[in-house]
């Protein structure tokens, strides 16, 4: 996954600018408000590098030696990462601003490494600072500006206020990690359009033309949280078979896709629901494997206006494409209550499978992929 970084400038930014050229003196160093808990809030939660950049006026030269500026360098380092803000790597330009080197913001000499788009996405990531050139710095890598106690046009979001940056870049960072998929699959004998998103809130709008697919399916959205959307179009003149499994087939495939890399994700799930008189257990697995075990006995024909045998048809379709292992196993003695406690376990299992744990990006295998 290609890495998105927050180029974030020091003076004027991290910490308060003097009016006098005593920048670095360690009795006046002087962080501003609220930058602490909002770094530490954005380098717990989300995955940016953080990549300090400043120009640093003669730093080195008799009128700014580097043993007056490195003791309140050091302590502002250490500070940060006493709070575990650890900075990937910090950039300093030493020239002059009459020089016009290269290497000096807006310029990105210092930072032509990250000018490699096979590791760094720099649509995605973002330059924070006090001045017009670091608004600058961020086109010059396609990357988008936050200007702090300055407007400018061309900043996406332009404050004094480093709580509104958090704010801002959590909320960028969730829709950047949204885990949403479409899917439409058409054959001579169905049409089927499903859109998932898998940070939902239980929304579900189904219509496959079969009454209890429509109600169990439901289920999967209400008891995941997931929010589904499924139109099915089949032919059921014939029955209803084409328009179950194919359903299934589109909504493994949304969950296989909506899943990405599965960074993050608990990856297993389970749980045993009981309804009244009825069982269902229900473990599952995105592995990347399909895999099914089935463990049940229908005595009708249909509940509602579905076929029974098509229950273990629809799991087995859906472990298929999703690339997962389903375990399953019911027990009761009424057939509505058995099936409805099935897709209400298989849903919780989902959500417990599919749900992310703070600041953990690695993924959950020791293969490394899954």
């Amino acid at each position: 996954m290609k890495k998105r970084i927050l180029f974030i400038d020091r003076d004027g930014t991290l910490i308060v600018e003097p009016a006098d050229e005593q920048i670095d003196s360690l009795e006046k160093l002087e962080l501003l408000p609220k930058v602490i808990t909002a770094l530490h809030k954005i380098a717990s939660e989300t995955d940016f590098l953080l990549v300090m950049v400043t120009n640093q006026d003669g730093l080195g030269t008799p009128s700014f030696p580097e043993a007056t500026f490195e003791p309140a360098h050091h302590k502002l380092m250490t500070l940060l990462e006493n709070e575990e803000i650890y900075f990937y790597k910090v950039h300093i330009d030493k020239t002059y601003e009459r020089e016009q080197a290269l290497t000096r913001k807006p310029h990105t000499g210092m930072l032509t490494e990250y000018l490699d788009t096979e590791k760094y996405d720099l649509t995605n990531s973002f330059t924070i600072g006090d001045r017009f050139t670091d608004v600058t710095l961020a086109k010059n890598l396609g990357a988008k500006g936050i200007l702090i106690g300055k407007t400018d046009e061309r900043a996406i979001l332009c404050t004094d206020d480093w709580a509104e940056i958090c704010d801002f870049l959590l909320n960028e960072d969730k829709k950047h990690r949204s885990r949403i998929a479409k899917v439409h699959r058409k054959t001579n004998e169905t049409e089927i359009s499903i859109e998932l998103c898998l940070d939902g809130i239980g929304k579900a709008d189904i219509q496959t033309g079969i009454g209890f697919f429509d109600h169990i399916l439901e289920q999967i959205a209400k008891h995941s949280r997931c929010d589904l959307t499924i139109k099915t179009t089949g032919d059921l003149h014939i029955d209803e078979h084409h328009s179950i499994e194919d359903t299934a087939l589109a909504l493994g495939e949304a969950f296989r896709k909506a899943l990405g890399e599965k960074r993050g994700i608990f990856r297993y799930g389970h749980f045993a629901l009981p309804m009244d008189e009825a069982l269902a257990e229900v473990a599952l697995d995105f592995s990347g494997r399909p895999y099914m075990v089935w463990k049940a006995d229908f005595r009708r024909e249909k509940v509602g206006d579905m076929p029974t045998e098509m229950f273990h048809h629809f799991f087995k379709s859906f472990s298929d494409t999703a690339l997962c292992n389903l375990n399953i196993k019911i027990s009761g003695e009424n057939e509505h209550h058995k099936i409805e406690a099935t897709f209400k376990a298989f849903a919780k299992a989902i959500r417990m499978a599919v749900k992310q744990e703070t600041g953990n990006y690695e993924v959950p295998s020791t293969k490394g992929v899954l």
